[in-house]
């Protein structure tokens, strides 16, 4: 079979952002995965994994809805300039602390928040620039291949973070992430000046335009069951936040196979979007992506089971591929199904969704780890994604019929 470029990388305003975005993820989860380990040195009760959870969570419900009436009212670059500069900011403020050795657990749940509030500005600018760089017929592929430039990210930053802590310390990740930055920032600059329609910029800043987001959202059931099924599953299943725990204490590694375990879900999510790739027309998308989601929470429990790495791995690994499948079905559903005067509205309320989802359940896994232990906490998370997910059946059946007639292309392209 022929090797294509997909056709969202020949805009070369898309692939400047793609690209920078890329390098971007990569230093973003390997700071990630370093904080989870740096707190569990720092302090070894579980609930203080969880307090990473209540620093990013907070400014996301606090400020997405105000940020995704930015993404519609002003210049998203300038948006993103700002937003990034900031994070390298954080970032080097972060390694500072560490190298000179004046890091506490406060500090960093202080950086991790304000990294939040950024995130919270940049997440609905991010995506609502994005059909502004390219036609509309290839926006399935640039979401999909957005997509997996996280998740290649998300195997790279894992990976690269227990060696990099092995040989240089924690605060050469602190420094890298800074560093990666950059990327986007010269992205912006290569990609210039970007046209928005008129509609997008007499939008003001107030409640009114947050609340004609809210009901756009519960006038579009297919959406509002999209976002409720990602945060079931999100909040019942964070085992990423006690995989430190589960390394050290219960599968008896150090932190290079604790970068491995990291890395799985992003690997399982690769070669799912892979396999989508090659894939045109998807049909019965409600369905499959309900499916995947099941399989998310069994792929959980036995993780939370596992007492061998190579199990533990691969059903880490199981989890990333059934987040992969559900992923690019519900964030195509969601873009094509949504014009783009308010489409920066939509991503923040979604990202209060996706974001909140799993960042919540950091706080729940922690405090469920801290009575019972981390297995118990992981298995009963896998239990209650499956059993929410099956809530959200019975209240929205039409989400099973939906069927779907969009390209996923979600690396690999149209002749």
């Amino acid at each position: 079979m022929a090797l294509h470029i997909p056709p969202s990388l020949k805009h070369k305003k898309f692939f400047y952002l793609w690209l920078g975005q890329l390098i971007s993820i990569t230093g973003t989860q390997m700071q990630l995965w370093a904080l989870f380990w740096h707190i569990n040195q720092l302090n070894k009760n579980p609930i203080a994994l969880g307090g990473i959870g209540v620093a990013r969570i907070l400014p996301v419900v606090i400020f997405s809805l105000i940020g995704g009436v930015l993404a519609d009212s002003v210049d998203r670059r300038k948006v993103l300039f700002v937003t990034q500069s900031i994070a390298a900011l954080l970032a080097l403020t972060l390694g500072l602390l560490t190298q000179f050795g004046h890091v506490t657990i406060w500090h960093i749940y202080l950086i991790t928040a304000i990294q939040a509030v950024a995130v919270a500005f940049d997440g609905p600018s991010r995506q609502a620039l994005i059909p502004n760089l390219l036609p509309k017929k290839d926006l399935p592929n640039a979401f999909s291949m957005t997509f997996t430039s996280f998740q290649i990210g998300s195997v790279l930053g894992p990976a690269l973070t227990g060696f990099v802590i092995a040989l240089a310390d924690q605060q050469a990740v602190y420094y890298f992430n800074a560093i990666s930055f950059v990327a986007v920032i010269l992205a912006l600059v290569m990609i210039g000046d970007v046209p928005q329609s008129f509609a997008e910029k007499t939008v003001s800043v107030n409640t009114q335009s947050i609340r004609e987001g809210v009901k756009f959202i519960l006038s579009k059931p297919i959406i509002l069951s999209s976002m409720m099924s990602d945060f079931v599953a999100t909040f019942f299943a964070s085992a990423n936040t006690l995989m430190p725990i589960i390394a050290v204490s219960v599968l008896k590694v150090g932190v290079v196979e604790y970068s491995y375990l990291s890395a799985a879900p992003a690997i399982g999510a690769v070669l799912a979007a892979l396999i989508i790739s090659q894939i045109k027309i998807l049909r019965r998308q409600g369905s499959i992506f309900l499916g995947a989601v099941i399989v998310f929470g069994l792929a959980t429990i036995v993780f939370g089971a596992a007492r061998s790495f190579i199990v533990a791995w691969l059903a880490i690994a199981t989890t990333g591929a059934a987040d992969g499948v559900s992923t690019i079905i519900r964030n195509t559903i969601r873009q094509m199904e949504t014009p783009d005067h308010i489409r920066g509205r939509m991503t923040s309320i979604n990202q209060i969704f996706y974001q909140g989802g799993p960042q919540l359940g950091e706080i729940e896994a922690g405090a469920v780890a801290q009575l019972f232990g981390a297995p118990i906490a992981v298995i009963s998370g896998g239990i209650g994604c499956i059993l929410g997910i099956l809530f959200i059946i019975w209240k929205w059946p039409h989400l099973v019929k939906y069927n779907g007639d969009e390209p996923m292309l979600a690396s690999a392209t149209a002749d």
